[in-house]
């Protein structure tokens, strides 16, 4: 577990990520699911890549900028390969963009209109990651 957690910083954490998910709602009519921003990136239509291509980029910045920084907050307590945490993270996109879902679109935005939809497919997202992570640490000696 990073050292430098706090309830305050988690706190303030998740409301930079409602602030921004509600802003984009609001500002633009389009809900901040990475998964389907992404996704509309690889099939473009005219007049979508540039806010697509501008929230991607954000990200890629934010994170560079943190790690620049010298804050260690991709401490996450398990020794892992930066690489295979990538390739993870791109499989669980890819498997939800295939399923028409999206974590972060149901999770933040749809949760907070109180989406049934979303709700389900937050418990489905949850459950299927951790009996992955169980089967992945005791079939494959945690990979």
């Amino acid at each position: 577990m990073n050292p430098d957690f706090t309830p305050l910083s988690a706190l303030l954490g998740g409301a930079l990520i409602g602030l921004s998910a509600g802003g984009m709602l609001l500002l633009h009519g389009r809900v901040a699911g990475i998964s389907g921003i992404v996704g509309g990136l690889l099939h473009p239509k005219p007049g979508d890549v540039r806010w697509r291509a501008a929230f991607v980029g954000g990200l890629l910045v934010a994170g560079l900028l943190t790690v620049v920084s010298g804050y260690d907050s991709f401490v996450y307590g398990v020794d892992r390969s930066p690489w295979l945490v990538a390739i993870a993270g791109l499989l669980v996109g890819f498997g939800t963009r295939l399923g028409n879902g999206c974590t972060s679109g149901h999770g933040v935005c749809g949760l907070a209109r109180f989406s049934q939809r979303s709700l389900v497919a937050v418990v489905t997202f949850m459950a299927t990651g951790m009996i992955t992570a169980v089967l992945v640490d005791r079939l494959l000696g945690g990979a």
